[in-house]
């Protein structure tokens, strides 16, 4: 049976990111000092994303709020996440975020992986027809979409890591508030930088997966995000080229899940979120195939054992907890 999101899980998922989102403390700030005035708390730099260990997972934290209220507008934790949005996203506050971006230290901040979730953020409100919350957060969403017009042209070369500084993730991500604002514009600047980063690729052979405190498979999230990105007739041939030797379960590296060894380790229990985020992009992938494609079943199979292999592990030790929900919602969701 595929796995996917139900209710139970909602709730599930939800009463850990509300456990959260708000929880300041330990903090992994990202911030440079000018000067002695410029030390402050985490609730201080950041009024509305100050918790959840740091300042993307807590962005991403309330996306996947925001996505399972929506889906699921019955769940038990439903009031407290509307309690939560009406008493945090609110134009003051959201306007400090949006100031901080001014600082000339804060010129890369949480550049592309924050950039890309804040993105992901404003599409999911903006489903939420009768509320504001899309339109509070718009100063922010709006600076960072800049930033993103701005970068993207500089950006010579693509990253490919398998961590935060992964430009295709963010292509990906980017890509549903471009589609959801109806910003055409936008969407042709991601889709050209994409065809320009990735459009030669070929032949991948995934041989430095996984690294070992990857999130991310650079293999995987780059054809995903050419899936988005590309219309299907464009990503087929390139898809083929890119990961030829799928139907014979190669690149061997990408069939395999992960090995988490300790899940109090930060770094390696980024490999929980690789086995999600690779089981997203596999479904994703396969969906994308001709019905009758024979290689669309193996990429399920091997997408449901990156599931077995992580799902359980999204709480228990705050290292994965402060995060990994977000990631098993994209690839239950897939």
């Amino acid at each position: 049976m595929t796995a996917t999101l139900t209710e139970a899980l909602a709730s599930r998922f939800a009463a850990i990111a509300l456990g959260h989102v708000e929880r300041e403390y330990p903090n992994k700030l990202t911030h440079g000092l000018a000067g002695p005035e410029d030390a402050r708390t985490p609730a201080a730099l950041h009024p509305v994303f100050f918790g959840s260990l740091d300042w993307h997972s807590c962005v991403h934290g309330y996306w996947m709020l925001a996505h399972l209220l929506r889906r699921y507008p019955d769940i038990p934790e439903a009031a407290a996440i509307r309690a939560l949005f009406d008493r945090r996203l609110t134009a003051g506050a959201i306007e400090e975020e949006r100031a901080y971006f001014d600082h000339p230290s804060a010129r890369g901040f949480e550049r592309p992986y924050g950039w890309a979730w804040l993105l992901k953020l404003a599409a999911e409100l903006s489903a939420h027809a009768d509320s504001p919350w899309a339109e509070t957060l718009q100063p922010l969403t709006l600076t960072i979409a800049d930033r993103f017009r701005a970068f993207l042209p500089k950006a010579t070369y693509p990253v490919r890591v398998g961590t935060h500084f992964n430009t295709a993730f963010a292509l990906r991500l980017a890509a549903d508030h471009a589609e959801a604002a109806g910003d055409e514009a936008f969407l042709h600047l991601l889709r050209s930088t994409a065809l320009r980063w990735y459009g030669e690729d070929q032949d991948c052979p995934a041989w430095g997966e996984p690294g070992g405190d990857d999130f991310l498979s650079p293999a995987l999230i780059e054809a995903e995000a050419m899936r988005r990105l590309l219309p299907a007739a464009q990503f087929r041939p390139w898809f083929e080229s890119f990961l030829p030797r799928i139907a014979t379960a190669q690149p061997t590296t990408l069939f395999r899940p992960a090995i988490v060894s300790d899940r109090g380790d930060g770094k390696i229990a980024h490999l929980d979120g690789l086995n999600l985020s690779r089981a997203w992009c596999w479904r994703a992938l396969a969906a994308a195939l001709p019905a009758e494609d024979p290689r669309g079943g193996l990429m399920r199979r091997v997408a449901a054992l990156h599931l077995e292999a992580s799902l359980e592990h999204v709480a228990g030790d705050y290292m994965g907890e402060h995060w990994l929900a977000s990631f098993a919602v994209l690839a239950l969701e897939a």
